[in-house]
């Protein structure tokens, strides 16, 4: 199984990107998808993830109201809007995904999450 991330790069403070993140080589559907964000010297942590099963979704409270995440069924592929970026937001944005699902206190927790993306960079510039 692999994931494949796109759509990072360089933009202003205050402008939009939106990453993209595809599963391709397994013969099952994910039940869970999202994203993580490591910024230099920091941990990695948890940005957003969407379950299959009802489409909940669950953000970090550092990106509620700016960032949205969406799914594709037929392209098992999840999706992450990003709106009004701030410099902080800047990281390798990465990519997981779950053939579980995992419990809604547990939704933010790394661990749960077996599958990984290569990982794309995002910088927003003040």
């Amino acid at each position: 199984v692999q994931l494949q991330a796109s759509g990072g790069g360089l933009v202003q403070a205050g402008g939009s990107l939106r990453l993209s993140c595809e599963v391709s080589g397994g013969t099952f559907t994910m039940n869970a998808m999202g994203w993580f964000r490591q910024a230099p010297g920091k941990k990695r942590e948890f940005v957003a993830v969407v379950r299959w099963n009802n489409n909940s979704k669950y953000y970090a409270d550092s990106v509620k109201g700016r960032f949205t995440i969406s799914r594709d069924f037929a392209k098992n592929a999840v999706y992450l809007q990003m709106n009004s970026l701030k410099p902080a937001d800047s990281a390798v944005y990465y990519c997981a995904a779950s053939p579980t699902t995992p419990i809604t206190s547990a939704v933010r927790d790394r661990q749960q999450y077996d599958y990984w993306g290569q990982g794309t960079q995002v910088t927003v510039s003040s």
